[in-house]
């Protein structure tokens, strides 16, 4: 038990956008969608590859219902799974500044709404998944986030405290997902958010990984 970090994945702790993008126009001839442009689409890709998809329908006045998405969500991970490591890289800072909270005494895990074992790859991918005790995606609990118990599940799995835990995201299903587990919430600034974060009123907004321990350690004190 004690101080607990959880972190989202794509956009909080990897910059996954541009193969994110890369995997829906690997299947976009197939089902008559258009090529997305990866910069345009950044912010559309934090939310997955269903939102791609309707996305790139959109471009071109198509709805893109959920019996069509079923058929091309498959296609879509496997091409995925084909480029995910293929740009995708940590943000500015993240390693080391994961292995400060460790020293720090902090149990940290990893809450995201990617498949599990889509995760599980990237991590492998990258490197470091030995630095989180737990990672949960998508289809690891009948729930996922925003619902809490993904995110009680994921500190109880790290042996963590639910009274010293702070949610780490970027977007706001993250901060509905902390404030639903009634944990503080802090939003990185550089992840793939399509509202301003001032406007979800998380208790913390972090520009910099360099500054996430002395933040984190003032957002657990205000819960004491």
């Amino acid at each position: 038990m004690g101080k607990t970090a959880i972190f989202d994945l794509d956009g909080t702790l990897v910059d996954t956008a541009y193969d994110l993008v890369s995997a829906m126009n690997a299947i976009a001839d197939r089902f008559d969608l258009p090529q997305l442009d990866h910069t345009e689409a950044r912010m559309v890709a934090g939310r997955g590859g269903r939102a791609l998809m309707r996305h790139a329908a959109s471009k071109v006045g198509r709805d893109f219902p959920d019996d069509q998405v079923l058929v091309a969500y498959p296609p879509f991970l496997d091409a995925y799974e084909a480029c995910i490591d293929e740009q995708s890289q940590y943000f500015p800072r993240v390693e080391e500044t994961v292995d400060l909270l460790l020293s720090d005494g902090w149990k940290v895990g990893i809450c995201t709404n990617k498949p599990e074992r889509l995760a599980h790859i990237l991590m492998d991918r990258l490197g470091g998944k030995h630095r989180f005790t737990a990672l949960l995606g998508a289809d690891s609990l009948p729930v996922r986030k925003p619902h809490p118990d993904h995110v009680w599940e994921t500190i109880s799995r790290v042996e963590g405290d639910r009274t010293q835990a702070v949610m780490i995201g970027d977007t706001n299903n993250d901060r509905e997902a902390a404030a639903n587990a009634g944990v503080p919430c802090a939003l990185y600034a550089h992840g793939f958010s399509v509202e301003p974060l001032e406007s979800l009123k998380p208790e913390a907004i972090f520009d910099d990984y360099a500054d996430l321990p002395e933040l984190l350690t003032k957002l657990i004190a205000k819960t004491a």
